[in-house]
């Protein structure tokens, strides 16, 4: 397989500051191959054997100036890696009577916005502080982070790869907005073949009265420049908490614009510290779910 030709899988992470870029790229490379060698070993083999087909979009550094610790996740990627699937405890922890609660309440806080003080978590605070900045475009933060992808976007469709977009949380988002803007430039002819969207806040009213072409009515309230679009939702989301997209953006379909949105339920048995983290990137990307959708499209383009 020539380099040109390479399939490109081209991931975007969400929000939190996140490893060094090389290092956060090998570790969500590793979890990746994991996932896919749980569904199809062999596919698994094509792509570690391809070193160029993964690449990154590391905006994280530019946005927050901060970098994680890597070590501080070791030891439960390693884990992730290694167990084959989510253990009777790790679903019935995903599904149990008090996240669902939790969900509920969030889902309320989304419809009734003003009751969002009284029911944040300090996490859920930073969240909502980083996603305004982003949605305000502070500074031109967000217009800066959807160039960032848009680069490696054009890169492959002008030497003729097919790209899969894996955009987990927040990420979606950027991936949205970037391919909206793409599908409305005259100038831009690019198409991605998939997006996988993981742990998507897309079904969020507030998100969903923020994204760009909100504000259109028909085909130009959406992006043109997608074929087929996966959602994986883990139980227990509470950033996915609309876990279905397929209704919020049906009219993508009816208008001709993709070919197909189907929305999945995984278990995300990602631990860290021996703590349930069911939006955990690492965790998506290691499980066999994703790693079937990831080794279908890896054959469809040889």
């Amino acid at each position: 397989m020539g380099s040109v030709q390479t399939p490109l899988i081209l991931y975007i992470p969400g929000l939190l500051p996140k490893p060094r870029a090389e290092v956060h790229k090998a570790a969500l490379w590793r979890c990746l191959l994991a996932g896919v060698g749980k569904a199809a070993p062999d596919v698994a083999a094509q792509i570690r054997e391809s070193s160029d087909s993964f690449e990154l979009v590391s905006w994280t550094w530019d946005f927050y100036h901060e970098h994680r610790d890597i070590a501080q996740d070791m030891a439960a990627i390693e884990a992730v890696i290694e167990q084959p699937g989510a253990n009777e405890a790790d679903v019935r922890e995903a599904s149990s009577a008090i996240r669902k609660a939790t969900v509920w309440l969030y889902r309320l806080g989304d419809l009734v916005p003003f009751l969002i003080p009284h029911l944040a978590t300090e996490r859920m605070e930073v969240h909502i502080r980083d996603l305004r900045r982003y949605v305000r475009n502070t500074n031109g933060i967000a217009e800066h982070t959807r160039d960032m992808l848009k680069a490696p976007l054009r890169h492959a469709s002008e030497s003729g790869r097919r790209v899969l977009l894996v955009a987990h949380s927040m990420g979606s988002v950027i991936a949205y907005d970037s391919l909206w803007e793409m599908s409305h430039d005259a100038h831009e002819s690019l198409h991605v073949d998939r997006l996988l969207t993981l742990g998507s806040p897309l079904g969020q009213s507030y998100l969903q009265k923020r994204i760009l072409g909100r504000e259109r009515s028909g085909a130009a309230r959406y992006p043109h420049n997608i074929r087929r679009w996966s959602n994986l939702a883990a139980a227990g989301e509470l950033t996915a908490i609309d876990p279905v997209l397929r209704n919020d953006f049906r009219e993508m379909l009816e208008l001709g614009l993709l070919e197909s949105i189907d929305d999945i339920a995984v278990c995300n048995y990602f631990r860290l510290n021996g703590q349930l983290n069911v939006h955990a990137e690492y965790g998506y990307l290691a499980n066999q779910t994703t790693g079937q959708i990831i080794a279908d499209w890896w054959r469809e383009q040889l």
